[in-house]
């Protein structure tokens, strides 16, 4: 394959609006000795990058930002140091560049995240470390497996870590039909629990229920939904919360969960505040021994496990997307994620 000298990608002339990105042309990058090039296949959208371009991420950008964290794509051009990958494979990268293990944490793995602290994958050619890179299940399209570095590990970490990761039998309440939320339902699913979806959408709920929900339930017309909750598990509360908007519905949320359950929280989709007292939180952990948490992505060996699940069942973890648009109506696709009419994810087909 010959590669071009330049490239388009998007960016951010000011934080405030993707209404601010625009498309610019720039020389494509020569990899280093540990990096290798590729050539971006197909981009998806997430929650995080509508916070981003609202400037309500909290982060620190460099100048220009490049959006996005998710993408797929085909190594071109590998640096003389790169073992293990060549010309031609198909990978992800992982959403933190640097998150190479799954215990160790710090600012500035944080700050590798693609999309936010550095430039992110919205161009047409980008180069990046070998570590960070995951190969693409076989079974998957470049489009699928765009959905995978965020909202797929996030929702896997979520069921699979922890002190007690879900097993067959288990009972999760998944908020929403968002990326992470699909990915959350399948994987439930999968594993042989049970999952009750909220959703304030009875289309929505019906794409949940063919996707393996045993309840659904519309928050809309059931408000006092944390009581609908408990009726279905006979009193004792489900074992786990995914928790996707957290300060308006973690009250609830906590009503809902059984003793010695949890709560994992991927999620900021009602903003950043305290709606909820400290003292009831405190009060939760203590009496009814709940575990909450936060999840922010993982690491690249999950995101290798992660692939072993979907490889070994092919049809119930198939990524769900909503809709794809091509590079041109980018910003027509952040606009359909902020719509919230969409139902698994948004992709942006690159090249």
């Amino acid at each position: 394959m010959s590669i071009p000298t330049t490239a388009r990608e998007y960016a951010y002339t000011e934080i405030g609006s993707f209404n601010n990105l625009i498309v610019r042309e720039v020389p494509v990058p020569t990899p280093k000795a540990n990096e290798v090039l590729v050539k971006t296949r197909a981009v998806s959208l997430q929650f995080r990058d509508l916070m981003v371009s609202n400037g309500t991420y909290p982060a620190q950008f460099p100048a220009h930002l490049v959006p996005c964290s998710d993408m797929a794509g085909e190594i071109v051009a590998v640096g003389p140091d790169v073992k293990g990958w060549k010309a031609g494979d198909r990978i992800c990268a992982n959403f933190m560049v640097d998150k190479i293990h799954n215990e160790f944490m710090s600012n500035e793995i944080a700050n590798s995240a693609l999309g936010g602290g550095i430039h992110g994958v919205l161009t047409e050619y980008r180069c990046f470390p070998a570590h960070c890179l995951v190969a693409i299940p076989s079974h998957l399209t470049y489009e699928e497996a765009s959905t995978l570095p965020c909202a797929a590990l996030t929702a896997y970490n979520a069921l699979s870590t922890g002190s007690e990761p879900l097993k067959a039998g288990d009972t999760v309440l998944i908020q929403g039909t968002g990326g992470v939320s699909i990915f959350a339902l399948q994987f439930a699913v999968a594993s042989g629990a049970t999952a009750i979806v909220l959703s304030s959408s009875d289309d929505k709920l019906e794409s949940a229920t063919k996707l393996g929900a045993k309840h659904v339930i519309n928050y809309n017309t059931t408000p006092n939904w944390d009581q609908e909750v408990l009726k279905l598990t006979n009193g004792s509360g489900v074992d786990r919360v995914i928790e996707v908007v957290g300060n308006a519905t973690l009250a609830r949320s906590i009503s809902s969960v059984k003793i010695d359950g949890s709560i994992v929280i991927v999620g900021l989709l009602g903003g950043i505040g305290a709606d909820v007292p400290a003292v009831d939180i405190i009060g939760a952990s203590i009496f009814k021994g709940l575990k909450i948490s936060g999840i922010f992505v993982g690491s690249v060996p999950q995101f290798r496990n992660m692939n072993k699940l979907l490889t070994a069942n092919t049809e119930t973890t198939r990524p769900l997307i909503d809709k794809v648009f091509e590079f041109e109506y980018a910003k027509e696709a952040f606009a359909h994620l902020a719509s919230q009419k969409h139902v698994g994810k948004v992709v942006i087909k690159v090249n």
